[in-house]
């Protein structure tokens, strides 16, 4: 394959970032020339980031691309929606690159030592809970923000980190090495895609730290990554063949849950009716999910033009309902290609994960790819009207500085897989 032809994906990001930011100028939006510097920079740092990877042998060199396509259609909304926010998410996509990178050398260096450090990943993980319920602020009726310099300084949400630490933890739960193993036991286990067969001793460990885990994000009330928690330990248990009776005991355990929370919490019962009925009250409870759907609706198939949509009506446009204003302004077919490419970011985490013969390593690729295409499935979910709507962001294009750092983070984590695919499982 020649060099032009394997660097022709690149032109399609170049040529988006270029009409992008034709449109918003032309539409009277952003003319910052440090927002022209930056979306210039970013097609800079996607040939150098891609080049390096492909001819380097980093492993899978189409993770990246995908993500700059996103990072691009999210640098680009943001630029429309407002220019400040559209100026640090291109800086906050540029210093994630250096996050990715950092990432894949650091678990290049460490991976040897990475199954041990179980009891590190839960008490980092404990300790950030802690100062976010002594030092957090409220924010939208979640306690999980940690303010740093007043006001106006640095914001941190210690829920993102800890979620590539909980993945961590249940990727070394699950393939630790018993002590005493008999040889038909080790032949059932390696003819498993995914590795070892979970014993009560690995079940209630995982259980234990998902309770742990959940237990502090209920009491921030943050019920969107505690979704997003529980249903990647449910899917490692279903993988790693945990019996049908333990599968059902969590999900019993889980609808209980619900129940509880939704005749108790005010908040949770004010988005389950959102959802169920939002015309019912469209300028109260259901405001910013029937705002969405008229937002949608009003794109139709190719949508209204980039800056000629009416975004400015749909409630926190810039994270939470940004997939929304993707679709008025770049229509139905704009966002199913969104929602295509997260779906092949995902496909190719899972295509790592099966592709690896280190059961730590495809564990930890399966539940990032699990996680994060989760995540996005949520969010489109709810602000669809699929599911109940729940305040995560969309990675990659949702307005945020610790969700897309840890994000390109959690890549850079597969990237180095991919390029470990073929080491084999140390014995511990």
């Amino acid at each position: 394959m020649s060099y032009a032809r394997s660097m022709k994906p690149l032109f399609y990001i170049i040529l988006l970032n270029a009409v992008g930011a034709a449109l918003i100028s032309i539409s009277g939006g952003a003319r910052s020339p440090e927002a022209l510097v930056l979306t210039g920079a970013i097609c800079v740092v996607s040939i150098i980031c891609y080049t390096v990877v492909s001819f380097a042998g980093f492993g899978d060199p189409y993770l990246f691309l995908i993500i700059s396509m996103l990072g691009s259609v999210g640098g680009i909304m943001q630029l429309r929606i407002r220019t400040a926010y559209g100026v640090r998410q291109l800086k906050w996509f540029l210093l994630g690159t250096a996050c990715y990178f950092l990432a894949m050398l650091i678990f290049l260096a460490m991976r040897k030592i990475l199954p041990r450090l179980t009891p590190l990943y839960v008490g980092v993980s404990v300790a950030l809970y802690a100062a976010t319920l002594v030092f957090g602020r409220t924010s939208h009726g979640s306690r999980n923000w940690i303010v740093i310099g007043g006001d106006n300084g640095l914001s941190i949400q210690p829920s993102e980190l800890i979620r590539i630490f909980f993945v961590l933890t249940l990727a070394a739960i699950f393939t630790a090495q018993p002590d005493k193993n008999s040889k038909k036991k080790k032949k059932a286990d390696g003819d498993k895609p995914f590795g070892l067969r979970p014993n009560a001793a690995r079940l209630l460990s995982a259980s234990a730290v998902t309770a742990v885990n959940l237990g502090f994000l209920l009491l921030q009330r943050e019920w969107g990554i505690a979704l997003l928690f529980f249903a990647t330990y449910f899917f490692f248990i279903y993988v790693y063949g945990a019996s049908r009776g333990y599968l059902l005991l969590n999900a019993a355990a889980a609808v209980g849950v619900g129940a509880v929370s939704l005749k108790y919490m005010g908040h949770i019962q004010t988005r389950v009716e959102a959802w169920l009925n939002p015309f019912a009250d469209a300028s109260g409870k259901g405001y910013q999910i029937t705002q969405s759907l008229f937002a949608i609706g009003e794109g139709g198939f190719v949508g209204r033009g980039i800056g000629e949509g009416s975004v400015y009506f749909i409630p926190e446009v810039h994270s939470d309902f940004i997939f929304s204003a993707i679709c008025e302004e770049m229509g139905i077919l704009g966002g199913f290609a969104i929602v295509m490419l997260y779906f092949v970011l995902t496909y190719r985490g899972f295509k790592i994960a099966l592709a690896c013969t280190n059961r730590f390593n495809k564990a930890v690729a399966f539940g990032l790819s699990l996680m994060l295409g989760l995540q996005s499935f949520i969010i489109i979910g709810g602000v669809t009207k699929m599911i109940p709507l729940t305040g995560i962001t969309l990675p990659f294009i949702s307005y945020g500085g610790s969700s897309m750092l840890t994000t390109f983070a959690a890549y850079g984590i597969l990237q180095a897989i991919s390029a470990l695919k073929e080491e084999t499982t140390d014995e511990l």
